[in-house]
This record gives C-alpha cells, sequence and structure tokens, in this order.
C-alpha cells in the first residue's frame, strides 16, 4: 500500500464500532438510548445492523430469559463475530437481512433499534416502513443518528476547519438523517414520543481522530482538491498540539407504533 493510500484507508469495521462504542460519548449516548426504549422482561427487540453485536448484551439482559433479542445485519463477517460473542446467550438470535426488507412478521417484535444505521442505508424511509410493519401497536421504536452538517472543529484557521466538516459530511451518504427521523417516522404512520439531541463532544485528538477521521478525511480533502495539502498540513499539527475541541450533535429519537 503507498504511503497515500495508508493515509486515506478506511478504519477496519469491527474495530471502528468497537472504538466508538468505547469512548465516553458512545457510553453516554447509548446508555440514554437503552432507557429511552423502555425494555422489560419478556420483550422481543431486533437491533437493525447489529454488526458486531456491540449492543446484543445489553438488550439481551434487559429483556432477560423470557424474552428475545434479534441482531439482523447483511454483512456475513458481521453476523459471525456477533455469533461469536454471543454464542452463550440463548435468547440471542442473528439473522441475515437488510433492512429495506426485514426478515421477520408483520407485528412479531415489541421493540426496534437502529443505532447510526439509517445514514448509511439506501433508502430510510423504506427502512423505516418496515419497522413499522414489524412492530406490533404500541410498540417502540428507537433512532439514534448524528447530524453531520453539525460537525465542527474549532481551529484558528476556520476556512480549513468549515471545508474539512463540509467534506467529510458529504462522504456520509444521508448525512442529515438525524434531524429527519421526526418527519420520516410521522410519515411511516409513528407517533413520535420523545426527540432528544445529545452533544458529541471531543476534547482529546486522539479520540476524535480515531471517530471522525481527522488525518485520513483531510488526506482525501486534499486528495480531492477541497483543500490544500500546506493548509491541511498545517491544520492538523495545530490540531495535535493546541487545546482541542470538536462535536456534533446526535438526535435521539422514539415512536410509537
Amino acid at each position: 500500500m503507498t504511503e497515500q493510500a495508508e493515509a486515506t484507508a478506511a478504519p477496519d469495521q469491527i474495530t471502528y464500532l468497537d472504538a466508538a462504542a468505547g469512548t465516553t460519548v458512545g457510553q453516554d449516548y447509548k446508555q440514554r438510548f437503552l432507557r429511552a426504549l423502555g425494555l422489560a422482561p419478556g420483550h422481543a427487540v431486533v437491533d437493525l445492523g447489529c454488526g458486531p453485536g456491540t449492543d446484543l448484551g445489553r438488550l439481551a439482559d434487559a429483556v432477560g430469559e423470557t424474552g428475545s433479542v434479534i441482531g439482523v445485519d447483511r454483512e456475513p463477517r458481521m453476523l459471525a463475530e456477533a455469533g461469536r460473542r454471543h454464542a452463550d446467550r440463548p435468547n440471542v438470535e442473528l439473522r441475515a437481512g437488510d433492512v429495506h426488507d426485514l426478515p421477520l412478521a408483520d407485528a412479531s417484535v415489541d421493540r426496534a433499534r437502529a443505532d447510526r444505521v439509517l445514514q448509511h442505508v439506501d433508502v430510510p424511509a423504506s427502512a423505516i416502513a418496515q419497522v413499522r410493519r414489524v412492530l406490533r401497536p404500541g410498540g417502540l421504536f428507537g433512532m439514534a443518528e448524528p447530524d453531520w452538517d453539525s460537525l465542527v472543529v474549532a481551529e484558528e484557521d476556520v476556512t480549513t476547519s468549515r471545508r474539512f466538516a463540509r467534506f467529510a459530511a458529504g462522504r456520509v451518504r444521508n448525512a442529515t438523517v438525524g434531524r429527519e427521523l421526526v418527519r420520516l417516522s410521522t410519515a411511516a404512520g409513528f407517533e413520535i414520543r420523545s426527540v432528544e439531541a445529545v452533544p458529541a463532544v471531543f476534547r482529546d485528538f486522539e479520540t476524535a481522530d480515531q471517530i471522525l477521521g481527522l488525518c485520513r478525511n483531510s488526506a482525501r480533502a486534499v486528495e480531492a482538491g477541497v483543500l490544500a495539502d500546506v493548509d491541511a498540513e498545517g491544520w492538523l499539527q495545530r490540531l495535535r498540539t493546541g487545546p482541542f475541541l470538536s462535536g456534533f450533535t446526535f438526535y435521539l429519537v422514539t415512536a410509537q407504533a
């Protein structure tokens, strides 16, 4: 791999998801998210785009032995890792499938969750409609999605920071889906139960670089002609050595079928 290719390479997905969940920001919003779902023993819950099973254990603990957790993902590697991590949990089931065509019967689950999934899907409205189909009457759907248009990096070179933020947001398929969750859910026939805007704030460069891809995305921006190499290099150096602050807004939305 060339030096440039290495600089712009995407991180391993499983490593990235584990790292994001382990940050203070990740732990905070996930706890809020779990509370908003109102899980109880005996509930059947589906985790859309469950990845390597990051949250399946928490869900399984909440619904107990009488409940069930179904993790759905379209990536065999993710399902294999989730299966390895939760092989000792009889109330966790994994199914291969796409969020646009969930492998679940109509009105078959009490709760559903999508954690940073809708920002990546082809048609968020279609995925939300599928959740409406599989939820039982009165069931809850919890969504946690960022609004990447709110991404900021505090630095004296405001122009470079803005160009970086716009470029990084532009690499996400549905960059503004967080702010659109209420509209999309209402259109699918849901009643909105709660909306919470959660600030995701980073105070150290290393963590922000790991999660936001400061180095790799600035290298990509240089490659795309959005940033000049000299500007990006100086910007990154000052971010590494000076007081650091960056952040964006998460939207946590709970909707009722």
